[in-house]
Order: C-alpha cells, then structure tokens, then sequence
C-alpha cells in the first residue's frame, strides 16, 4: 500500500538521483567554473532530499525536514535556472516540483 511518506519519499530520492547527475554533467562541461554554484546547490538539494526521504520513512520531525527541503530544492530550481544545459533544464523542472510538494505537505 502507497502512503504519502511512501510516494514523497519516491519523488525526494527521484530529485537527489537528478540533481546528482546535473552536479556530475556541469563537472564535464567546458567552463565549469562558471557553474560553481550551480554544482553546490546540486549537492546540497541531494544531500537534503535524502535526509528528508529517510525521516519521512522513519516517521521523524517531517514537517520541519518538508519545510527546508521546500526551501533547499527551490534555490537549487533557481541556480539550475540560469544555464540551458538540458540536465540544468531537468534538475530545474524535479527541484522546482519538489520544492511545491514538500511546501504543500509541510503545512498540511
């Protein structure tokens, strides 16, 4: 049976898996200096939305982990936003969808 920590861990560990490989991909692009910030808020929206699915499965402090989650993957959606690489362009798309369920789930 699919419960909401089942199915919002599934799209957490969905957007850590993107932003994973939208840190690798701007690590091999040719000014990669240029996507420093973009690599780290990659990183960190990781890092989170692992942590956070983990807590959810373990039934521990949710709504405080949802709500900076929310804030995490929508400075990440924001970092991926300003370049046109296509794994910018879909890291973008998860953090930004991310970033409203965790936002909506957090003060439900």
């Amino acid at each position: 049976m699919e419960t909401f920590g089942n199915r919002m861990a599934e799209l957490l560990n969905r957007c850590a898996a993107v932003c994973d490989h939208c840190a690798a991909a701007c690590l091999k692009e040719k000014e990669v200096e240029l996507l420093a910030a973009c690599i780290e808020a990659d990183m960190a929206c990781a890092a989170v939305c692992r942590t956070t699915a983990l807590l959810l499965e373990l039934g521990i402090g949710e709504q405080n982990a949802l709500l900076l989650c929310a804030e995490v993957c929508k400075h990440c959606a924001d970092e991926c936003n300003k370049h046109e690489h296509d794994h910018c362009r879909a890291c973008t798309e998860i953090c930004n969808e991310c970033a409203v369920e965790c936002g909506q789930s957090a003060v439900a």
